[in-house]
Parts: structure tokens; C-alpha cells; sequence
């Protein structure tokens, strides 16, 4: 029998394409479960059962986001050494479920233990997700898949936005809980069903890594890629991206609401589409470009995030502080458009400065120091300072966290080149 030399290639395309689908239809509902929350905001505050403050509101993002962080290493380790399928799968499975019994809470205390829970499902799924995507696309490629992958991110926001808005609205706001979770279990039986590439499969010239990559203990590994300059200074601008989303996205809703005479399904419904739109846009010229750049600069990557960054600052201060809606939601567009532009890039910087061994490990201690640093305390900190002032003065530390991102990317990439020089 003779047999067919591209079927081999054939099945690794296949395999590659509809891993990328899946992976991004999962974190597209990664973010609608996530942002389900901001979205019932007025809601949750002004419920006579649970009456939460808006410090309490944050809390809630916090909870989740601090379980995230946490548990988040651990899986980054396993997703270096085990079937990683099979880790988001769990993974999915968990953070479905403790969304849905969001439904179902009594007090303060019991939607922040449901909501910490989920947490430890994406904590399979978030370091995990990027080292797979790498090793079934070649480096050329990373920017445009990595921006197709995180279109998920303002798409699903924007979901769990006019979603929760809606449903909350409707039935209520235990509704918005089952609807967001349910899905899940259909997610998880396709993510267990995907197929496992090798480890720098897509890497050329890659032959087994530096040392004990991917096998020697965690703490070893932390180390290595702390002393990774690029790296590290990449997660910490990272970092202070990730406070000011973090703010963004749990308050903008009850900040158009309350400051700005909004209804509650006008101020989620109009966000949300911006986000939709930004984060489509944004993101898919941020990758391409990315790409293109990348041909010419190895570094062109961080480059890209640290201008695109800097430039969103001026837009970013008028959507906070201008009261005329022919102001503000302009400005919101153009910072959104300008923000995401990142999001492709960064995701391909991070699993590009690393050993092939070693991405799920540098994914995941990424996510570590950005949550800890950025969405960990930003909702929280704008919730106490909303409730000691006013919200409008909490929100400005939202284009100063933006300003802090461009300048620590632009080093980073300094870094790089210094790298390739030396």
C-alpha cells in the first residue's frame, strides 16, 4: 500500500486549526464568566439580601482574581509535563460550575467563596492555553493566531456585559449566573477531545531545551526567568496594563450609570458593543502588524504594545474626566483601540523569550505577577476610594497605570535588543 506523504502534515494542520478554535471559543466564555459579574454591579450593591458595598463589589473581583494568581503556578508546572487537553478540560469544567452556583448565593460571604472557585478552573486553562497555541504555530505566525485567540477577550467581555445586563434585567440576577455556567460542560468535553502537540514542535532548531527545562522544580524555574530581563520587565508592564483593565472592566458599567445618568441596560449594552467592536478591531490590526514588524525587528512586539499603549493615555484621561457623551464615548473608542492592540503581541513576546519547555511555567508565573500587581488590588483600591470620594477621582488611576504599561514595555524591548546584541 502506498501511503499519502501529506497526510501526516494534513492531520498537524487540522489538529493546529481546530485546537485554535476550540481554545478560542473557551476563552471567549472564559471572559463572559469572568465579566458576568461587573455587569450586575447596580444590582448586587442595591439587592436588599446581599446590600454590598462597592469595596465588597471589587472584593468580589479580587476573590477570584487572588485564587487565580495562586493556583495558577501549579498548573503551569503540570501543563510543562502533562496531556494538556486534559488539564484545561478539568479546568473548564470547574470554573462552569462554580459560575452557575453564583445563582444560588446567600450573603457577601458566599458569592466570594463561588466566585474565588472559579478561579482555580481558569487557573488550568489561562497558563496553559498559550504554550499549546505555540506549539501548534510556527513563531512567524504567533501574532495573527494569538490575536484571533484574544479576540475572545472584548468579545467575551462584551458578552458577559450585555448578557448579564440583560438577563439581569429580565429575571434577575441569579439568572445571569446560570446562563454564563452552563455552557461549560459542552466546552469541556471539546477541550478533552483535543489533540496534545509536541513540545517545541514549531520551533526550529530546537533540541530539548536549557537544562532541566520543563522538568526541574518550580522554584528553579522562577528563578531563571526572573534573571530573563526582557521577560520579567515585559510581565511587569504587563502588570500595570493589567491594573488598569482590571478597573476598567469590574467598574466602567456602574461608572457610566452612576456618573454619567446612564441606565443600567443602556451603560452595559453601549460598553459592551464598544468593546466589541475596539476589541475586534484593535486586536486584529495589533497582531498582523505585530507580525509584519516582527520580519524586521525581533523585538517589534514590544515595541508595538509600548507605543500603542503610550498613545492610548491622552484618550484614556478625556473618557474618565470629560462629562459631554459626544466626548467621553469617542474617547472611549479610540483608548479601546489603542489597548488592544496589545493583547495579540504581548501573549507572542511572553512564549517567544522563554524556553519551548518552558512556557506554560513562564505563562503562568506571567500570570502571577500581573494579577498580584494589576486586577488583583485595582478594583478593590477604586472601590474604597469611591466610597471615601467619589468614583470619578477613583477611576483616575486608570490612564496612570496606562502611562506606567508603555514606558516598562518600551525598556523591555531595549532589553531585547540588547540581548540579541550581546
Amino acid at each position: 500500500m502506498t501511503s499519502n506523504p501529506g497526510t501526516a502534515t494534513d492531520r498537524t494542520v487540522r489538529a493546529a486549526r481546530t485546537g485554535l478554535i476550540v481554545l478560542t471559543l473557551v476563552n471567549m466564555f472564559n471572559y463572559v464568566d469572568r465579566q458576568v459579574v461587573s455587569a450586575l454591579g447596580e444590582t448586587l450593591t442595591s439587592d436588599r439580601g446581599l446590600g454590598l458595598t462597592y469595596g465588597q463589589f471589587g472584593a468580589l473581583a479580587s476573590a477570584f482574581m487572588i485564587v487565580y494568581m495562586l493556583v495558577s503556578p501549579v498548573f503551569g508546572k503540570l501543563g510543562d509535563r502533562l496531556n494538556r487537553p486534559r488539564i484545561m478540560a478539568v479546568g473548564v469544567a470547574i470554573w462552569s460550575a462554580f459560575t452557575a452556583l453564583g445563582a444560588f448565593a446567600w450573603s457577601f460571604g458566599s458569592l466570594f467563596v463561588f466566585r474565588a472557585f472559579v478561579g482555580v478552573g481558569e487557573a488550568a486553562y489561562g497558563p496553559v492555553s498559550p504554550a499549546i497555541l505555540s506549539d501548534y504555530f510556527a513563531k512567524e505566525r504567533r501574532g495573527r493566531v494569538f490575536a484571533i485567540f484574544s479576540c475572545a477577550i472584548p468579545i467575551g467581555s462584551a458578552l458577559g456585559y450585555m448578557l448579564g445586563g440583560f438577563v439581569d434585567v429580565h429575571w434577575g440576577w441569579r439568572a445571569a449566573f446560570l446562563v454564563a455556567g452552563l455552557p461549560g460542560a459542552v466546552l469541556a468535553f471539546l477541550m478533552w477531545r483535543l489533540k496534545d502537540p509536541p513540545r517545541g514542535a514549531q520551533d526550529a532548531g530546537f533540541a530539548g531545551g536549557h537544562g532541566g527545562a520543563g522538568t526541574e522544580p518550580i522554584l528553579t524555574s522562577y528563578r531563571r526567568l526572573v534573571r530573563n530581563r526582557p521577560y520579567a520587565l515585559t510581565i511587569l508592564g504587563y502588570a500595570a496594563y493589567t491594573f488598569a483593565l482590571g478597573g476598567v472592566v469590574v467598574f466602567m458599567p456602574i461608572f457610566l450609570e452612576r456618573m454619567r445618568g446612564m441606565t443600567k441596560l443602556e451603560a452595559n449594552m453601549e460598553f459592551g458593543a464598544i468593546a466589541v467592536v475596539t476589541g475586534f478591531v484593535g486586536t486584529f490590526a495589533g497582531g498582523y502588524l505585530g507580525d509584519l514588524l516582527l520580519k524586521r525587528y525581533r523585538e517589534a512586539y514590544l515595541v508595538l504594545c509600548g507605543v500603542t499603549t503610550l498613545v492610548a493615555v491622552p484618550f484614556t484621561v478625556v473618557a474618565v474626566t470629560a462629562p459631554d457623551r459626544m466626548v467621553y464615548l469617542p474617547a472611549i473608542v479610540v483608548a479601546q483601540l489603542f489597548l488592544f492592540a496589545s493583547t495579540g503581541p504581548i501573549n507572542s513576546a511572553i512564549v517567544n523569550l522563554v524556553d519551548p519547555l518552558e512556557r506554560a511555567t513562564a505563562s503562568a508565573f506571567s500570570i502571577f505577577t500581573i494579577h498580584i500587581l494589576g486586577d488583583v488590588p485595582s478594583p478593590w483600591i477604586i472601590g474604597v476610594i469611591s466610597d471615601h470620594s467619589n468614583l470619578g477621582r477613583a477611576m483616575l488611576l486608570v490612564p496612570a497605570a496606562v502611562l506606567v504599561s508603555g514606558i516598562v514595555w518600551l525598556l523591555a524591548a531595549r532589553a531585547d535588543a540588547r540581548r540579541q546584541r550581546a
